[in-house]
């Protein structure tokens, strides 16, 4: 692993550490309500991911380089064996970072995603980002109606503009969106990992009932990479379960850090 960048990353609370991994088009932010919640027990560390948040824009990026970068940070801060909760990207990266450096690694938690390759839902959204007049929009309101027509879900719209600069000058985005664009091919690929990867430890899926991303099927999959692999289901959530029914996937959480 090489050609790491220093990532952005909040930590809270004191104990046992865990590393928080937010998916595409996420951030660090997005697990603040998480993140506080177990910081009584836990230091919890909240990470950009490169060409998110605060971190830096890089034109590389696939899971091998991310995988690299959150391990660069948990050597910075000597944070391991971690505990790593990745959600979709991130709980890609996580699970290529357990397989290529398993030493790091004391529990992987995965919410809503198989180390498999997936259909490209997200190139189409990328484009409609990239095509709005920057200059032309100063407030995250016109960026919300300019997108309505290719973004139809609203809370989708509303999770992207999350990551919306709005400005006197005309608005700007947090991503990089043309290094997203480039990425996607590795970003919906299989784990770029040797076939006899194995990680020994113990590893959580959490998925949401109304997703399709984790099935029987592709927990079958995962298995001889992660032998020791169970699964969690959020009842009331989708994809995005932490968001959707906090309450639940706390409770579900918890059940994984507590064994």
């Amino acid at each position: 692993m090489n050609a790491t960048v220093e990532l952005a990353y909040d930590s809270v609370g004191d104990g046992p550490p865990i590393v928080i991994l937010h998916g595409l088009f996420g951030s660090a932010r997005n697990w603040q309500s998480v993140a506080r919640t177990l910081a009584g027990r836990y230091r919890v560390i909240s990470v950009d991911a490169r060409n998110h948040g605060r971190s830096p824009h890089t034109t590389a990026m696939d899971y091998r380089l991310m995988a690299a970068d959150v391990a660069a940070l948990i050597a910075h801060l000597s944070l391991a064996p971690v505990t790593l909760l990745g959600h979709s990207m991130g709980g890609k990266t996580a699970m290529t970072l357990a397989l290529l450096e398993p030493d790091r690694v004391a529990r992987l938690v995965v919410v809503d995603i198989a180390p498999l390759a997936t259909p490209d839902q997200h190139t189409a959204i990328i484009d409609a980002m990239r095509a709005l007049p920057l200059a032309d929009i100063r407030r995250r309101q016109q960026a919300e109606a300019a997108l309505a027509a290719t973004v139809p879900d609203r809370d989708v719209r509303l999770f992207l503009l999350q990551n919306f600069l709005p400005g006197p000058d005309g608005g700007a985005w947090r991503f990089n969106l043309d290094g997203l664009r480039a990425a996607m091919p590795a970003l919906i690929d299989a784990l770029p990992v040797p076939a006899d990867a194995r990680y020994e430890g113990p590893v959580h899926v959490i998925r949401g009932a109304h997703s399709q991303r984790v099935t029987a099927a592709t927990l079958a999959a995962m298995q001889p990479a992660f032998p020791h692999v169970c699964l969690h289901t959020v009842a009331n959530g989708g994809h995005w379960p932490h968001a959707e029914a906090p309450t639940e996937f706390m409770l579900a959480l918890e059940d994984t850090l507590a064994i």
